[in-house]
C-alpha cells in the first residue's frame, strides 16, 4: 500500500483524513500513484494535474523521503520506502504572498 499526504484543501475537496493508502498496479512512480489516487477520487482530477497536458499545478509540489520530487519525471521510479509503504508521498501546497 502507498501512503498519501495530502494537503488540507485536497482532504477537504476528497472528504478524507490527512493521509490515505492506495494500491498502485506496476511502478511506483508518480504517475502511478496520482493516476491511483485520481482513479479512486475522482473528484480531485484537475485539483493535482492539468487535466490536458498532466502536469503538476504550479502551486503543488511532490515530497518523499525528504527529497523534493516535483522536477523529477513523472516516470521515474519514487524511492523505495514509499513503494514499501514506510514513507510517505506528500503532495504539499506551496505558500505564495508578499
Amino acid at each position: 500500500m502507498i501512503r498519501v499526504i495530502l494537503p488540507h484543501h485536497l482532504r477537504t475537496l476528497a472528504r478524507v483524513g490527512p493521509e490515505v493508502s492506495l494500491e498502485v498496479e506496476g511502478p511506483v512512480t508518480q504517475r502511478s500513484v496520482l493516476d491511483a489516487l485520481e482513479a479512486r477520487y475522482p473528484m480531485l482530477r484537475g485539483t493535482i494535474r492539468d487535466h490536458v497536458s498532466q502536469q503538476r499545478r504550479p502551486f503543488l509540489r511532490f515530497f518523499a523521503c525528504k527529497e523534493d520530487l516535483s522536477h523529477e519525471s513523472p516516470d521515474s521510479p519514487l524511492p523505495e520506502a514509499v513503494a514499501e509503504g514506510t514513507e510517505p508521498f506528500l503532495v504539499l501546497g506551496a505558500i505564495a504572498g508578499g
